[in-house]
C-alpha cells in the first residue's frame, strides 16, 4: 500500500496534516533514524510524480510548524518527527474527546464502534492505570 493509499485508508489518523503533509509523514516515520528530503522524494517518487522541490517546501513546513526536528548532516539536514505515528493518532483522539461536546457520550459512541479485541485491550489498558481516574 502506498502512503498516499495508506493516509486516505486512514484519513481521521492524519487529521491535522494536509495530503502532502500526511505523505511525508508517513514516509518519514518509515525511517527510524530519520531521513533528509532528497531520501524523502526518492521514496514519494515511487508511489507520484512529485517534484523536489514540492518536497522539501512541505518539509520545510513541517519543521516551521514544530513536526520534525532537524540536525545538519554535512550539507543536507537530517528530519526526524517530532512524534512517532501512535502519538500524534492519541492526541487527535484526546483533541476529538475535547471538542465533541459531551465527553462521556462521545467515549460510549466510540466504544460501541470499536473492534470487540480493542473493546478488551482499553478495558485492560485502563484495570492497569495507577491512581484514580481523572
Amino acid at each position: 500500500m502506498t502512503a498516499a493509499t495508506l493516509a486516505e485508508a486512514e484519513g481521521v489518523l492524519m487529521r491535522g496534516f494536509g495530503e502532502l503533509e500526511a505523505a511525508v509523514m508517513e514516509h518519514l516515520w518509515a525511517f527510524p533514524d530519520g531521513a533528509t528530503i532528497p531520501q524523502v522524494h526518492e521514496r514519494m517518487q515511487a508511489d507520484r510524480d512529485i517534484a523536489y522541490t514540492t518536497v522539501m517546501s512541505t518539509v520545510h513546513n513541517l519543521h516551521r510548524k514544530g513536526r520534525l526536528t532537524r540536525v545538519r548532516e554535512g550539507r543536507k539536514h537530517r528530519y526526524r518527527a517530532t512524534a512517532s505515528r501512535a502519538e500524534h493518532s492519541a492526541e487527535l483522539m484526546r483533541e476529538a474527546l475535547g471538542s465533541g461536546g459531551d465527553p462521556r457520550a462521545v467515549l460510549n459512541h466510540f466504544v460501541e464502534r470499536i473492534d470487540p479485541a480493542d473493546s478488551r485491550r482499553l478495558a485492560e489498558l485502563l484495570a492497569t492505570m495507577e491512581g484514580p481516574p481523572r
